[in-house]
């Protein structure tokens, strides 16, 4: 980048910055969703919720199954683009 392109970009940095900021925690959200261990501790909580009545089993299983395909599909953990993700499809 050159000095000339550098200032005439510079009134853009407070928006590359943050749209950088903004990658990084969607790529360590996307990270920690599928990370088997969260993973685990959500259907050991999903578990106790069931058996104190918090939850029905309709909900339960539900829920249930759209953690275990996050289990069954690690390759898409990476985050990588072009990869399908309950994120971009907006199940959080």
């Amino acid at each position: 980048m050159g000095i000339v392109s550098g200032l005439l970009l510079l009134p853009l940095a407070p928006v590359r910055g943050t749209a950088w900021i903004a990658d990084h925690l969607l790529h360590e959200a996307r990270r920690q969703l599928h990370d088997p261990r969260a993973v685990h501790a959500r259907l050991a909580a999903l578990n106790r919720a069931l058996d104190e009545g918090a939850i029905d089993e309709a909900a339960f299983e539900r829920e249930e199954e759209r953690l275990l395909a996050l289990l069954e599909r690690p390759a898409r953990a990476t985050g990588r683009r072009g990869t399908t993700d309950p994120l971009q499809k907006g199940h959080a």
